[in-house]
């Protein structure tokens, strides 16, 4: 059986709320998806965590050369840092060889990093609107995005 997973992470990977900002929101995400059946997992991670958008992933793009990065170039990574985490997100790229950050790559389905995540299992609805994005950024005192995976 597959799951989708729909989560929301501040825009900057190594941002934190405090305790009651984190929870403030995520008791926003449970009014916003308002099924009491489904699990909503709230993470303070000590690294920096990959929020993966599993299975949606189509395609990696170079924002040096345009150019297309293996996805096997991104599963090897993730295996490299999934106990850990990531300790920063530098990293050269396979196609040309330039420096990047990791959140800088143009992933086709979104992808992201972040030492905050609040995670929605099969949330029985689409993607966070615009304006509910905001409505969560307020709450938690930082910009959010959100990733959606297939699993």
């Amino acid at each position: 059986m597959s799951d989708d997973v729909l989560s929301v992470i501040p825009t900057d990977p190594l941002w934190q709320p405090d305790r009651p900002a984190g929870d403030r929101t995520a008791a926003l995400v449970a009014d916003l998806i308002d099924d009491d059946e489904v699990d909503i997992d709230v993470s303070w991670h000590e690294a920096i965590t990959v929020v993966d958008c599993g299975e949606n992933l189509e395609r990696i793009g170079c924002p040096h050369c345009g150019g297309s990065i293996d996805t096997a170039w991104w599963g090897d990574l993730l295996e490299t840092h999934v106990a850990d985490g990531f300790t920063t997100l530098a990293a050269k790229v396979p196609c040309c060889g330039a420096d990047s950050s990791l959140d800088g790559l143009d992933f086709d389905w979104p992808c992201g990093f972040a030492r905050f995540e609040i995670a929605v299992w099969n949330p029985g609805r689409g993607s966070f609107t615009d304006e509910e994005l905001v409505r969560l950024a307020n709450a938690l005192g930082h910009p959010v995005r959100q990733v959606r995976a297939h699993i």
